[in-house]
């Protein structure tokens, strides 16, 4: 098992890599250890949130989220911001914007274009037609490769793959509020007509859909 586990993690990277050379590369700003509110103030203020004004995130604000989510918290050890059964970090962040789509890339703390079109509108439609998608500045995919977790823990894979979702979501929510944003996750969708739009790779498939802006607030 050790053994199928190193060849599929080494395949995955390898590809990567191959694929990461031809794309274009945004550097992220550093990421803040310290901020202004508190932990217990961003549990107190979480609320699900699905109006939100076409003001854009600053870079250093998507830097954050993403951090936040999946960002390397150890450089010696590389132990990233969330738990992850095993160490072994089978998810992937993928960012959607009105400059295309991006893939988080943890390692260097960067973004990776993969496409150049607004995607957002496809996502609405794969969601069944959940508008406000559409409407946040920053979407944020959370996607994994079932089959990393699947070589070493066999059946119990799914179960830990979960909690790792819900580690990465409530991360990323958290620190949206910090930053005077709010989120939406969003799991009712198709996940074939999303991976098509992500150009997801056939290892790939996408479990969670946030929508992260500035609400719009009623008068």
């Amino acid at each position: 098992m050790p053994g199928k586990l190193s060849l599929l993690l080494l395949i995955t990277i390898l590809l990567g890599s191959t694929a990461l050379a031809e794309r274009k590369i945004i550097d992220l700003p550093q990421p803040k250890t310290s901020g202004k509110m508190s932990i217990e103030e961003s549990i107190a203020k979480r609320r699900t949130e699905r109006s939100f004004l076409p003001q854009e995130l600053s870079l250093e604000q998507v830097s954050q989220l993403l951090w936040a989510g999946q960002g390397i918290t150890d450089k010696s050890w590389g132990f990233r911001a969330a738990p992850s059964a095993g160490a072994l970090y089978p998810l992937t962040l993928y960012t959607l914007t009105k400059d295309g789509i991006f893939q988080y890339i943890p390692d260097g703390h960067k973004l990776a274009q993969v496409s150049a079109e607004d995607r957002r509108p496809s996502l609405v439609r794969a969601s069944l037609g959940q508008s406000y998608i559409s409407e946040a500045p920053l979407v944020v995919v959370i996607c994994g490769n079932f089959r990393i977790s699947e070589a070493k823990f066999g059946q119990r894979s799914f179960r830990y793959l979960n909690m790792e979702i819900g580690h990465v979501t409530e991360n990323i929510l958290l620190q949206a509020v910090s930053l005077g944003l709010a989120g939406c996750p969003i799991g009712a969708f198709w996940d074939d007509v999303v991976a098509k739009a992500l150009e997801l790779p056939d290892t790939q498939d996408p479990y969670y859909i946030i929508p992260i802006g500035h609400v719009k607030t009623t008068q």
